[in-house]
């Protein structure tokens, strides 16, 4: 492993120099990089960025905005052109919905769709969070796909034609293409995981229909191919990306496929076979993926001989994004970094938070709330902070205030932690985002609804089929397909194998310097993917939804010991809960014996989301200066 390290005095010249783009976020912390792994043909990857696109303004390790990222990858194309080597760039879908640059304007995306299209992308393609709504799906189709001029794919989704009405690909199936400098002919796909929560105005194809279809069977039958690129929003050891896998060894046996992966917000690498890999790249701006290939043949050369190798080197990295990194991996400083192209767009995202007020203050948080770095229950739990803060003191309708209600929300509903300081119109959508409103079925018993919980947390085996969104995701590998083993049980730390500790506060590599807690990935080729070496961070599983009891009856003192029997339960509650989950709630009450149907359910709160349930707690309750 090769480090590039910098003396303390150096260290402290370099970090006066080094500014974040945007004006309010923290400085970058220095710390111990691994260098790149530069090859024949490289790429930067990112994916699930949902808005995040001015960086993290809380967080120094993931404060590079996208202006940044458009400055390193020209740097990069510099380099790989002077080396005579080639780097593409790939997007794999998710990038809205999270954060305030998308989610407070109107309409929606106004202005990181404009930011967005500054990235000179090579393949891109859609995630299932730009499917969830008519319009969104239509700004796709109409502005995004357009923008990017051909390299927008779309293998196995189509849409209504907002013009025509007709049913067509929201952007080619496919595309072929040969990099500017080595001359590898690359054939590229597009594709999303076999979603079925869309608006009714797109069709996304399961993937195991898609490779039968002639297109499809016929492009990859086309022996002038040096490299398959696949790249999906689809975690990178789901059915649908075996099922693609599958089908291009069926007809090209040895020819090398590189999967793109997204979704389950993890940083992760995974080996398909000697020739074919997968890189998956985190979440919210906080993970520039690197990757490179060396030893691929070069057809698209003139007077063109097979240098290939048997067995193609495949190597990734994983950065942080920021500028700390930037100006190391590029071997610039403040000075010489940002391109004029990066400038722009940088204050294009200072602008645009200026319009939008982001940094408009609702409250002063005092103290960090965690979805996954704190078990629930617990006081550092933004989850126990909801149900025993926020919940009973918002959720009440005036016109049930006096009816007992059960209120059951997800742990997906909730994106993101809160740290200590400002709470902001940005934090607001960076915990909640979403425009999801409240419902109720009024007069649910309450021995039914009070079994609820263990239903959708599925603590009956196959009661209940729920989609990846229903939970709190944690950003580190899932152990479903990994080697490690841990406890099921609520709260357990979360130890799988893209989570290994290092054996102290520092690296044995860097000779005893002060590391920081950040990402210590576990992957298929190793645990020296990250390019910053820090602390490992604990991750706890948390459930899939959780519930508040609000305006119960009190327990007298006389009745104390009989609380477990329910001595003092109500008859009947309205089971209250956010409409996103409506279909399970529904569901897991016909699992119960309990006949209610979607007509039996009425707003509650009506016009209320739990981004306005949060905001108007934290301006009520969190006053004072920071």
């Amino acid at each position: 492993m090769i480090l590039r390290l910098l003396s303390f005095i150096s260290l402290l010249v370099y970090i006066d120099l080094t500014r974040s783009a945007q004006p309010s976020a923290p400085e970058p912390v220095s710390a111990p990089l691994r260098e790149l792994p530069w090859g024949q043909l490289n790429f930067l990857h990112t994916t699930d960025t949902h808005g995040w696109h001015a960086g993290h303004l809380q967080e120094p390790s993931y404060t590079g905005d996208w202006g940044d990222y458009i400055s390193f990858a020209e740097r990069l194309r510099e380099k790989a052109d002077s080396e005579g080597n080639d780097l593409l760039v790939i997007d794999t879908g998710d990038r809205i919905e999270g954060n305030g640059l998308y989610d407070a304007s109107d309409p929606k995306g106004k202005y990181t769709r404009d930011i967005f299209r500054e990235q000179n992308i090579d393949v891109i393609c859609i995630g299932n969070h730009e499917l969830y709504k008519r319009v969104s799906s239509q700004n796709e189709y109409l502005i995004t796909v357009p923008d990017f001029h051909g390299n927008y794919l779309a293998s196995n989704l189509d849409i209504l034609s907002p013009t025509s009405g007709e049913r067509v690909p929201l952007g080619p199936r496919f595309r072929k293409f040969t990099t500017k400098n080595q001359g590898i002919r690359v054939l590229a796909f597009g594709f999303l995981f076999d979603f079925t929560g869309n608006a009714n105005n797109s069709f996304v194809e399961a993937v195991e229909k898609t490779v039968q279809q002639k297109w499809f069977l016929e492009a990859i039958h086309d022996r002038a191919v040096d490299l398959f690129l696949v790249a999906g929003h689809i975690p990178l050891d789901s059915p649908e990306f075996k099922t693609i896998f599958d089908a291009i060894r069926q007809v090209q046996w040895d020819t090398p496929i590189q999967f793109f992966g997204g979704h389950t917000h993890i940083r992760d690498y995974l080996k398909y076979d000697n020739k074919a890999y997968g890189l998956e790249s985190g979440r919210y701006m906080e993970t520039i993926g690197f990757m490179s290939i060396t030893g691929l043949s070069t057809g698209g050369k003139p007077n063109f001989r097979s240098t290939s190798l048997a067995a193609p080197k495949f190597d990734r990295r994983y950065i942080d994004n920021n500028l700390y990194s930037f100006h190391q991996h590029t071997s610039l400083n403040s000075s010489s970094f940002p391109t004029p192209h990066g400038r722009n767009v940088s204050a294009m995202i200072t602008s645009a938070r200026k319009s939008l007020n982001l940094d408009r203050r609702f409250g002063c948080a005092r103290t960090d709330l965690w979805t996954n770095r704190a078990p629930f229950p617990s006081e550092d739990s933004i989850f126990t902070w909801l149900q025993e803060q926020v919940f009973p003191a918002t959720i009440s309708d005036p016109a049930r205030k006096d009816v007992p209600r059960l209120l059951i929300v997800n742990t997906g509903a909730i994106r993101f932690d809160i740290f200590k300081g400002p709470f902001t119109i940005d934090t607001t959508y960076t915990v909640s985002p979403f425009t999801s409103e409240f419902r109720y079925i009024k007069d649910v018993p309450y021995a039914t609804a009070k079994k609820l919980l263990t239903i959708l947390n599925q603590e009956v085996p196959q009661a209940l089929d729920l989609p990846y969104d229903f939970a709190a995701k944690i950003p580190v590998s899932s152990v479903s397909s990994r080697s490690a083993t841990i406890s099921n049980t609520q709260g357990a730390l979360h130890q799988d194998s893209n989570q290994i500790p290092l054996s102290s506060s520092s690296s044995p590599d860097n000779e005893g310097e002060p590391l920081t807690p950040g990402y210590t990935t576990h992957d298929s080729l190793g645990s020296d993917g990250d390019d910053t070496i820090h602390t490992p961070i604990k991750f706890y599983r948390v459930p899939n939804a959780f519930e508040a009891r609000i305006g119960f009856p009190e327990i007298s003192p006389q009745n104390a010991e009989a609380q477990d029997i329910g001595a003092e339960d109500p008859e009947i509650v309205d089971l209250v809960y956010v409409d996103f989950i409506q279909r399970y709630v529904l569901l897991a009450l016909e699992f119960l014996g309990a006949e209610y149907k979607e007509g039996d359910t009425e707003a509650y709160m009506e016009g209320m989301t739990m981004t306005d349930v949060i905001s108007g707690w934290v301006e009520g309750n969190w006053k004072g200066e920071c």
